[in-house]
């Protein structure tokens, strides 16, 4: 006999309905897909680490037509294998200014900044959270993103604040207890699930 299964998961139906509409979520990276910190060795930037239950998240919102979106203020070998690994698309890597950035590709894309999702951590993030439909920060991102977040994460950057994140984004679009169900049967939903 199978048990059932319902969503553990819940949110305030408030923080929810801000959380709507949204078409497109935007992720910093380092502070927000990584815990910020950058090993340095005498030839470079040497790793980074991510989370699974990270890059999961973001192949859900894929899936469900909210599309995820990379602007970053750094370059590195490790986090484009990342994201292509998560069949990101949209990226910008080394940006200095991610507020011109992010217009552009809203300009191309004709969203509305009403329509965008921001999850950053620092200072270089503020332009982009301050102006989207929903703004979020991990746990130790710095207070200046908290003060402007809609919702601070419970979870840090790089240990799960962005699985959170896109939770919080299924929930308001309609769609996490059909995936959370669809789990039951399948992981990938005829999909591959390697890199997730």
């Amino acid at each position: 006999m199978r048990r059932e299964l319902r969503p553990a998961l819940s949110a305030p139906p408030e923080l929810l309905l801000q959380a709507q509409g949204l078409r497109a979520a935007i992720f910093d990276v380092d502070g927000v897909l990584t815990d910020g910190r950058l090993y340095i060795g005498e030839d470079g930037e040497a790793f980074k680490a991510f989370h699974v239950l990270d890059g999961h998240g973001i192949k859900l919102l894929a899936r469900v037509g909210i599309e995820p979106v990379v602007i970053t203020g750094r370059d590195s070998p490790a986090v484009r294998r990342r994201l292509g690994d998560l069949g990101i698309v949209e990226a910008r890597f080394g940006v200095a200014d991610k507020l011109a950035v992010a217009q552009a590709l809203l300009d191309q894309r004709g969203w509305g900044w009403h329509e965008v999702a921001v999850m950053g951590d620092d200072w270089p993030d503020l332009p982009l959270m301050v102006r989207a439909g929903w703004a979020c920060a991990p746990a130790n991102a710095h207070a200046e993103a908290k003060a402007v977040a809609d919702h601070v994460c419970a979870l840090r950057g790089g240990e799960g604040a962005a699985r959170e994140f896109c939770d919080l984004l299924l929930m308001a679009s309609g769609h996490y207890a059909r995936l959370l169900e669809g789990h039951l049967h399948t992981l990938d939903d005829g999909r591959a699930a390697a890199g997730a």
